[in-house]
């Protein structure tokens, strides 16, 4: 990767709440456009703690349920309940059960053939309508980490990620980046050394998922304030040079 500008769009918000708020909005303006246009909303959902306040919101706004089918960027290998587990954590903010379609990754069968499972899944959605990420502290994205080699393949099978649980199934960058449009979600002060080094062009992640011309980055005041060396306050100067 080169030390050039990330070509995603970003966008500050004054709190998580309002990351939130906005992610529903757009993803809602997505929808529409999508069943509109083809009659199907395909959507990639993040996993993590991050999107789970704006799934709650998502789940009790009014959209053309049945048309919306529902995806995951990546998934822990534990068991179906578990509470660390994305779908689980999706299916506790009601949004699960409003879609017409709803695809976990069924990490219970073991990773490889969970892998190669929902790589036939997706190859008839592709591309998707549109995908969501979030950033881990490491910078990773979906699970997908720093300093290591990612096959080719669209969906693949992760061993000994350095955080737990050591095996998961994530999506692959060339399948994350086949959308029509990315949104990219970053809250909290734990963020803002990820960001700092995003914005200055260190290879991450999630620089490289999200070098695309369609992603939008939403990103708390704060976080983006910090690590741009400005005062909270300093709102106009962020949003000038975002």
């Amino acid at each position: 990767m080169t030390n050039e500008e990330p070509r995603a769009h970003w966008q500050t918000e004054a709190d998580a709440a309002a990351v939130a708020d906005t992610a529903c909005r757009l993803i809602g303006i997505a929808a529409r456009n999508a069943i509109r246009e083809r009659g199907r909303f395909r959507l990639v959902l993040a996993g993590g703690s991050t999107p789970l306040d704006m799934y709650r919101r998502l789940a009790v706004s009014d959209q053309k349920w049945k048309r919306w089918s529902l995806y995951y960027g990546d998934e822990r290998c534990v068991p179906a309940n578990h509470p660390e587990r994305n779908s689980h954590l999706v299916s506790q903010t009601g949004l699960a059960k409003r879609v017409g379609k709803h695809y976990p990754i069924r990490t219970e069968l073991g990773a490889e053939q969970a892998a190669a499972d929902y790589r036939a899944r997706i190859k008839k959605a592709l591309p998707f309508d549109m995908v969501l990420l979030g950033m881990g502290e490491d910078g990773h994205t979906a699970s997908l980490f720093p300093d290591r080699d990612w096959p080719e393949e669209t969906v693949f099978s992760v061993k000994n990620a350095p955080k737990p649980p050591p095996d998961r199934v994530t999506l692959g960058i060339r399948a994350l980046q086949d959308c029509r449009s990315m949104l990219v979600l970053v809250t909290g002060t734990n963020k803002v050394e990820a960001v700092q080094n995003w914005r200055n062009g260190k290879d991450l992640p999630i620089s490289r998922v999200s070098n695309i011309r369609h992603a939008l980055v939403l990103a708390e005041r704060k976080c983006l304030a910090f690590a741009d060396g400005q005062s909270v306050s300093g709102t106009e100067a962020i949003e000038s040079t975002a």
